[in-house]
Parts: structure tokens; C-alpha cells; sequence
């Protein structure tokens, strides 16, 4: 079984006024100028998952300027022995909308039909940056195998503001956040549950493994000595923080407070005291630990969308990314300054060019 685009177009988005690439099923690489639009065509496939993108941009900013009118993507997807027409737009910076096979769909449901996993320049400082960021990364792995996993982080953030707002207001009475907590109790197990069930997964696909990266053991700590593992125990636990909560005006526990721990495993160091090299190479082993437990649960390898990976791997580390990325099946998007970065993949890719001329950018077969 496979997973892949067969045909990509992108009309006003980014800098792309129009660009439309027909594929055949290998791996894509992109090359070309600085500013040129390379990372527009990744962001456009990072749109056929769930959210709002690797970029994590709003409607309006992925809109081309300056019309700013509005910008649409379309793309034939070809899962699990199935073909799907999909289509996302935005107009005027209203919400995104989704349309599956002719029929208006929620986000979540592209993630029952693709999964799409990404690794960004911007994510190098996962390690050594705060908290937030590590959870956003644990919470995209966990969502590329539990597609519900969006709906219980939408419900406890949805209640968490509520609560952090009877806070700040100084709100004293019990009962008004009865209803409140019941609800961040019942969907903050669930989040948390998930995200152990994706470690346990990424832990097995690296186990399991002969690569040329290293492995990184990972662990889910909270502020607290421990989450509570039932929802009548966390229920209880928000109930009991209260005062302490009144105090800070905000909630001091719950899976929002957790945070991801990596440990580079031959060495024994933790990720944040490695050498950027190797917080580097730890990510990319993150990234196709997360595929091949994909291919194993999913049936088909995600799509990955490496941005200017190569240029951060020595030649011996680029080489291994292509060939264990050749030996997943997986369908990877990967841009760089100059086709020579990708030359160990040799007639194992498809070539795009990425030119900015006219002014309107388009992607060009080499």
C-alpha cells in the first residue's frame, strides 16, 4: 500500500500565483534560489493534514499578495488502494475549508485518509527552547497516529480558557467550575494517554531499527511529581489546585504542563547538552522512527516534508536519509539550494526546479 500526491496545484498561495506539478510517486526534491518559493510547495502539502500547516500560519498570511483574495489547493491523492480528490481554500481569510471526494469535510477527516509528518529549520532549537514548542512536536506525532488526538487537545484547551478566565476574575464560587473541570479531567486522560501510546510506538520503531542515526529515548515529564492517571483523580487534583491556582491566575496542572525529554541513548546526554549536529540528526531520527511505526499502523508510509534537510547532513548522513527513506516507500518532499544536494538519490527522485520568474512564482520540471 502506498501514500502519495499524484498531482499538486496551488493557486495564490504563498508567492505561487499558479503552480501545478504532476508526480509519480517518489520522492520530490525541490530546488532552487533563496526566497525563490521552495518551502510554499512544502507548507501547500503540510495543508492536506490537519491544523494549520508547518508554518502554523493563518488563512490570511498564506494568502498571495498583494491581492490577498484568497488562495486554493487542490491535489489527486492516492491512499491505501484509494484515490482522492481533496481540495483546501481559504477566501478573504475566512477559516479554511475542506472538501474530500466533492463533499465538504472537517479538517480532521484529512487525517484519516493521509498523514503527513514535516521537520523545519525552525524546529532545530526544539531541544534548548521552551516547553511549548516540544509539546506542539510530541502533539503533531501523536496526532499522525491518533487522528481523534485533535479533537481532545481542542476540548481541554476550549475549558482551560474558561477556567484561567473564572481565575483572573477572582471566581471563588465551587460550582462554576464543576462543569469546567469535568471536562479538562475527562479530555486531559485522554491527551495524555495518547501521547504515552505514540511514545511507546516511536520507542519500538527505533528498537526495531538499523539506521545510521542516532537514537533518542524519550520521556514525558510534568511539573507535578505525576499526572493523575484517572479522570476522577485529575478532576479531584483541579479541584484541590484552586487556591493555588486563584493565586498564579492560571492552571498549574494538567497535560498542558507537560513537557518531552530526549536523551541521546548511545551517549547517555540529554538531547539539549548535544552538539547542534547531533540535536540535528536526533530529529531526523525522531522523524523516521514516526514513519516506520506509520507504515506499521497506518499501512503506508507518511508523507515527509524535509526542508532544506540536506544542507544541515554530511554527505555519508544525506546519503542514509535518501536510502532509508527509499527503503520506507515514503513519498518525501525535501527542498535545497542546488539539485547537486540531492545527487546520492540519482534516478530514485523526481526533479522541480523552482523559479520565481514573472513575478509569479511556478514550479518548473528539471
Amino acid at each position: 500500500m502506498v501514500l502519495r500526491l499524484n498531482t499538486l496545484t496551488l493557486s495564490h498561495f504563498r508567492s505561487h500565483r499558479l503552480a501545478r506539478l504532476a508526480l509519480d510517486g517518489r520522492p520530490v526534491a525541490l530546488f532552487g534560489s533563496n526566497g525563490a518559493g521552495k518551502t510554499n510547495v512544502l507548507e501547500a502539502v503540510s495543508m492536506f493534514s490537519p491544523g494549520r500547516g508547518l508554518r502554523r500560519a493563518s488563512a490570511l498570511d498564506m494568502a498571495r499578495r498583494p491581492e490577498a483574495l484568497g488562495w486554493k489547493l487542490t491535489t489527486e491523492l492516492s491512499s491505501l488502494g484509494q484515490l482522492h480528490e481533496i481540495e483546501t481554500w481559504s477566501e478573504d481569510g475566512a477559516a479554511r475549508q475542506v472538501r474530500i471526494d466533492g463533499k465538504a469535510a472537517p479538517q480532521i477527516a484529512l487525517g484519516r485518509v493521509a498523514r503527513v509528518l514535516w521537520l523545519i529549520p525552525a524546529m532545530d532549537r526544539l531541544w534548548i527552547e521552551g516547553a511549548d514548542g516540544r509539546r506542539r512536536f510530541l502533539d503533531r506525532m501523536t496526532l499522525s497516529f491518533e487522528p481523534d488526538h485533535a479533537e481532545a487537545t481542542l476540548a481541554y484547551e476550549k475549558a482551560m480558557r474558561e477556567r484561567n478566565r473564572l481565575l483572573k476574575d477572582m471566581v471563588r464560587e465551587p460550582s462554576w467550575y464543576l462543569a469546567l473541570e469535568a471536562q479538562m479531567a475527562e479530555a486531559g486522560i485522554t491527551i495524555d494517554r495518547n501521547r504515552r501510546r505514540a511514545l511507546a510506538q516511536l520507542a519500538e520503531a527505533q528498537s526495531g531499527a538499523q539506521t545510521a542515526f542516532p537514537t533518542a529515548d524519550l520521556d514525558l515529564i510534568h511539573n507535578e511529581a505525576a499526572l493523575p492517571t484517572s479522570e476522577d483523580d485529575l478532576r479531584t487534583a483541579l479541584a484541590e489546585s484552586r487556591n493555588r491556582d486563584l493565586t498564579a491566575g492560571r492552571t498549574l496542572i494538567g497535560p498542558h504542563r507537560a513537557d518531552l525529554i530526549g536523551t541521546y541513548a548511545d551517549k547517555q546526554v540529554l538531547a539539549k547538552d548535544c552538539s547542534t549536529g547531533e540535536q540535528k540528526a536526533l530529529l531526523v531520527s525522531l522523524i523516521l522512527a514516526n514513519a516506520r511505526a506509520l507504515a506499521a499502523a497506518f499501512g503506508a508510509a507518511p508523507l515527509l516534508l524535509l526542508d532544506e534537510v540536506a544542507a544541515h547532513l554530511d554527505p555519508d548522513r544525506r546519503a542514509a536519509l535518501y536510502d532509508e527513506i527509499a527503503a520506507l516507500g515514503a513519498q518525501a518532499w525535501m527542498t535545497g539550494t542546488e539539485k547537486q544536494l540531492f545527487s546520492a538519490l540519482g534516478d530514485r527522485a523526481q526533479y522541480f526546479e523552482v523559479d520565481e520568474a514573472d513575478g509569479a512564482s511556478d514550479v518548473l520540471a528539471s
